[in-house]
């Protein structure tokens, strides 16, 4: 895995940080293969139940290292091969890492500590719940700064929270949005003060590691299907995963109620 991405795993829970802090952790191709090889780690372990995605340092991410883009010339040690010997021959590194971090077999949580930029923006929507400190703030600086259409998934998860007018607004203008007004609008679950971001992050990883894997994993592929689905259909998709679900979990969901405990449910993912 590529020296620009940490991976940890404790108590089912990993953490995957993006570790350009002098840089304010902004994307390179090694930084999203570092990515995808974090998220194949999790994909192949059945123990981990939740995903943190987050940045070191003062940042979440800053999106495209510019000056990269400025000097394509430059020989960067970022742009090279990765930390196992393996580079990404097809140029499409980004593409790769928001594909398997939106196919991530158990939910993601987006711990956004400081500014989400460009395509740091699409970074910390790809992920399932995204909680953003007071400090932090979202700018989509594509068009008015750099002349580009928007990446990394922006165009599909911006009008999904907003909707088409304030999609438009975020991303042709290119205004700073608090994190206190992103919260507001829909675009992340929740901000908080600066000192409860850890707090907070730790106690939805909690919810979510004790949680049915298979159910999470039925209500994460129910709720994107409902973009797309009509009414009916959606009907008939949440009766085809009770059918899955009801005789597995919930005898043992009634049991715990009545009991007054936490139930503990497998934790296999299909």
């Amino acid at each position: 895995m590529h020296e620009s991405v940490k991976y940890s795993q404790a108590d089912n829970i990993a953490t995957i940080t993006l570790n350009r802090p002098e840089a304010m952790n902004a994307m390179t191709n090694g930084l999203m293969s570092g990515i995808s090889g974090a998220l194949e780690k999790v994909a192949n372990n059945e123990d981990i139940r939740v995903v943190i995605l987050t940045g070191e340092g003062r940042g979440f991410c800053a999106g495209a290292d510019l000056t990269q883009i400025a000097n394509p010339t430059t020989n960067d040690k970022e742009q090279e091969d990765d930390a196992d010997g393996n580079s990404d021959d097809s140029g499409d590194a980004f593409n790769t890492a928001m594909r398997a971090l939106m196919d991530c077999p158990v939910p993601t949580i987006a711990r956004v500590n400081g500014p989400a930029a460009g395509g740091g923006f699409g970074l910390a929507l790809a992920c399932d719940i995204t909680i953003a400190a007071h400090s932090s703030f979202f700018v989509a600086t594509f068009g008015p700064n750099l002349g580009i259409v928007p990446d990394m998934g922006s165009t599909w998860s911006i009008p999904l929270r907003v909707g088409r007018a304030r999609a438009l607004g975020i991303t042709l203008l290119g205004d700073r949005i608090s994190a206190v007004q992103a919260e507001e609008w829909g675009l992340v679950w929740r901000a908080v003060e600066d000192e409860q971001l850890d707090g907070e992050v730790s106690r939805v990883a909690d919810i979510l590691k004790r949680s049915s894997p298979s159910a999470v994993k039925r209500i994460r592929q129910t709720i994107d299907a409902a973009a797309h689905n009509s009414f009916s259909d959606q009907l008939d998709l949440e009766m085809a995963h009770q059918a899955v679900l009801l005789p597995r979990n919930m005898r043992d969901g009634a049991i715990a109620f009545f009991e007054k405990r936490i139930p503990e449910f497998s934790g296999e993912r299909d």
